[in-house]
């Protein structure tokens, strides 16, 4: 699963270093896709409209859509980066 290139992504987080706002409630803009990339350990991404909860890890990122509400929650040492695209990265 190969997703196109970003037009932009985060540094690289870990457990200590995710900022606050990512770990309450957002979304991404209006035609904006994240895709959120765990490259160490896991992180489970919440999205409290839908009550949908996904457990991310290395190979299984997680992709938000559009104005989707979500927020993620480190589940112990993790690291991880957030892609920005245009396009929706991941087909359905």
């Amino acid at each position: 699963m190969i997703a196109p290139r970003p037009y932009r992504s985060t540094p690289v987080f870990d457990e200590e270093t995710l900022p606050a706002a990512l770990r309450a409630s957002h979304s991404t803009k209006a035609g904006t896709w994240g895709l959120i990339r765990v490259i160490e350990g896991e992180l489970r991404l919440t999205f409290p409209e839908t009550g949908r909860i996904l457990l991310l890890a290395p190979g299984k990122p997680g992709q938000v859509n559009p104005g989707e509400i979500h927020f993620v929650t480190p589940l112990g040492p993790m690291k991880m980066q957030v892609d920005f695209h245009s396009l929706p990265p991941l087909s359905a």
